[in-house]
């Protein structure tokens, strides 16, 4: 499968600024990388109604958040909200690598989105990332008509990392572990520690996401092999499908993600759920980062915003 001319540009440009893959440095260094990198290959900031960081009461102190509204000035009545889980290996990315892309959808789908500074490894090791989103997402629906969020019209969504973390919470509403939800946007995720999938033997190399990468992160946020098997951390594993939310899955082909993101979707149809599955047999893992380059990842972001709002719509009170 050839790789699409605008991800191959990004792979050129990452080749010839002699980027060093993330397993072979630091934490530390690999969360400045990426910063780096968002800035330079994500579209400048579109302008929006508002942007305002808040703490919210966490299970182990305050998460900050930060909340965007669309450009159109909110209406009074109460707002559908979007909680994003940025992505990252649950070891990097933060508010600001995100930040392009909750003005992108705030703007696109018309609402509210509140995304997620939550602990990252290998400080705070699984489950603390998830503690943190459902604490996030718990406040949105009780209390988040303070910011004039309607509780009735809350979705989860993230990328990579981010969009395990807005699987798992759907689980946690079917559940009742966590207030209803109406849509989850699951982009390119983890969903399966054991990485025994056919895509992690086809990418091995050559872009920014490969097997190694993903053990890299893997060995820094999980806190030992029994953690592969818990449901919060590969949700594919979760023991029920039935009766989750709505669900955009988006997989790309030169990605070790692909086979256990396109695996969820199938179990979500299976079970008898509302999802769609958006599939490009061109793209990188990350790409919908890099849009200041790559046309699919608007486009992507697009596609994502309108599925949002028509489910928004629908449950919106007449």
């Amino acid at each position: 499968m050839a790789i699409d001319v605008d991800a191959q540009r990004v792979l050129d440009l990452m080749r010839e600024s002699g980027r060093p893959p993330f397993e072979t440095i630091t934490p530390q260094e690999a969360r400045a990388l990426y910063l780096q990198s968002s800035a330079r290959l994500g579209a400048d900031p579109a302008p929006v109604f508002g942007v305002q960081d808040l703490d919210l009461p966490g299970p182990a102190g305050s998460v900050r958040v930060r909340v965007y509204r669309g450009a159109v000035a909110p209406p009074a009545a109460p707002q559908p909200a979007l909680v994003y889980f940025h992505g990252g290996g649950w070891t990097i990315g933060d508010l600001q690598t995100h930040d392009g892309i909750c003005r992108h959808l705030a703007n696109a789908a018309g609402c509210i989105v509140i995304a997620v500074d939550y602990r990252l490894a290998p400080e705070h090791k699984f489950p603390a990332a998830v503690e943190d989103c459902a604490a996030v997402v718990r406040w949105a629906a009780t209390d988040g008509s303070e910011i004039g969020i309607d509780p009735a019209r809350i979705a989860v969504g993230g990328d990579s990392a981010g969009g395990t973390l807005a699987a798992v919470m759907s689980h946690m509403a079917r559940d009742g572990a966590l207030p209803p939800l109406c849509f989850q946007l699951l982009i390119y995720p983890s969903v399966d520690q054991r990485l025994g999938q056919a895509s992690y033997q086809r990418v091995t190399s050559g872009v920014p996401l490969t097997t190694a990468t993903v053990r890299y992160f893997q060995g820094h946020y999980l806190r030992g092999t029994a953690d592969q098997m818990d449901w919060r951390a590969s949700p594919l594993l979760a023991s029920r499908f039935d009766g989750l939310p709505a669900a955009l899955v988006v997989t790309a082909a030169h990605d070790p993600l692909c086979d256990e993101g396109r695996e969820y979707a199938a179990k979500l149809d299976a079970a008898g759920g509302h999802v769609t599955l958006l599939h490009f047999n061109d793209q990188l893992h990350g790409f919908v980062h890099w849009s200041r380059i790559v046309r699919s990842a608007s486009a992507t972001l697009d596609f994502a915003a309108r599925r949002l709002r028509a489910v928004f719509d629908a449950a919106a009170v007449p």
